[in-house]
């Protein structure tokens, strides 16, 4: 999804100001700095800042998806390098192994219900000090 652009509420607002004021004075000076000219001057400085934010976000966009291309082609090629160590010394070798995998007469298949570890998990049980409240946890093997 990309990015939303920005607009500048106030960038609006002053370019129609700017219009009103326009129509009193072309070079309307009010002291202080306050002249019309100085106004059209920051109003198309905003205008340019906010282009430019606005493009480097479309920029950023664009680098993202082409991130993301690289990350797809780089995992599906990391898959067809495991493949073809297994093609080549086979699933139960230790290449296989020392490639990431994990030789299959490592693997462990787990009867349903059994953590795949085979080990028992611990199972936490709330005890009760002496205000009823359980603040403090025992871990308890299940049988």
């Amino acid at each position: 999804m990309a990015r939303p652009k920005r607009t500048s509420s106030a960038l609006e607002k002053a370019v129609r100001r700017s219009a009103g004021l326009a129509s009193i004075d072309p070079n309307l000076d009010l002291g202080n700095g306050l002249t019309l000219p100085s106004f059209s001057t920051l109003i198309e400085t905003m205008r340019t800042r906010e282009n430019n934010y606005n493009s480097a976000l479309s920029n950023l966009d664009k680098l993202y998806r082409e991130m993301l291309e690289t990350e797809r082609e780089l995992g599906d090629m990391a898959e067809h390098m495991l493949l073809g160590v297994a093609t080549k010394y086979g699933k139960s070798s230790a290449e296989y192994g020392m490639a990431g995998g994990v030789p299959k007469n490592q693997r462990r298949k787990g009867l349903r219900g059994e953590s795949p570890s085979g080990s028992e998990q611990p199972t936490l049980i709330a005890s009760a000090n002496r205000n009823g409240s359980t603040n403090s946890k025992k871990a308890v093997a299940t049988p």
